[in-house]
């Protein structure tokens, strides 16, 4: 297990990992690539802890993501099954799990202090905090997507599914983009990776 986990994390948070992993006898399984979720977590037939944790991630985000999902395992264990699933709970639970491998041993000393601030009060994906994203995205593996808060106004861009929007204004915190086949509008996180397409 530990070998395999060397290809996914930064070096010194592989034993520390695998510990959690061991204690809270979780089934870890890694997998392709899901377009809508980093990972998840599931309670199996039997009550097995499932975590499944998509292999494209970068090793940080990869970290980020197995902590955000044993914490779940974690809350639930303590507080009961009935508390939201990102809620009070399960923010206490990720930061004391988290805070551990905030540290130089592990993480780059330009994500440290974003990391720290981020943890404060975690959310539901760290992708809806654009600057530690924006950090982070920088030790994935090169390709040609944007986030759309990063093209101007007017731009044409592609999704995953292949259909095309225009982007628009900001609301609130996000982006009115419209689908250029149906003319209907949708919300995008400003994170959200898409391909910019000329026009």
């Amino acid at each position: 297990m530990n070998e395999t986990l060397s290809k996914y994390l930064p070096e010194h948070a592989v034993i520390p990992c695998f510990e959690l992993i061991r204690l809270n006898e979780v089934h870890l399984k890694i997998v392709n690539e899901r377009m809508t979720r980093h990972g998840d977590y599931r309670k199996g037939p039997g009550g097995k802890h499932e975590i499944t944790i998509n292999s494209s991630l970068n090793k940080y985000k990869f970290l980020m993501t197995l902590i955000h999902e044993i914490a779940h395992l974690v809350a639930f264990k303590k507080f009961g099954r009935n508390i939201k699933p990102h809620g009070n709970e399960w923010k206490f639970t990720f930061q004391q799990l988290m805070v551990p491998f905030i540290r130089p041993e592990i993480f780059p000393n330009q994500i440290l202090p974003l990391l720290a601030k981020h943890f404060r009060n975690p959310t539901a994906s760290s992708d809806t905090d654009a600057k530690l994203s924006l950090a982070l995205k920088q030790f994935d593996a090169q390709n040609d997507k944007n986030y759309v808060f990063e093209l101007p106004a007017g731009s044409v861009f592609r999704i995953h599914n292949g259909k095309i929007f225009k982007k628009g204004a900001l609301r609130i915190k996000r982006y009115e983009c419209q689908e250029i086949n149906s003319g209907r509008v949708y919300l995008f996180n400003p994170n959200a990776e898409v391909e910019l397409l000329p026009h």
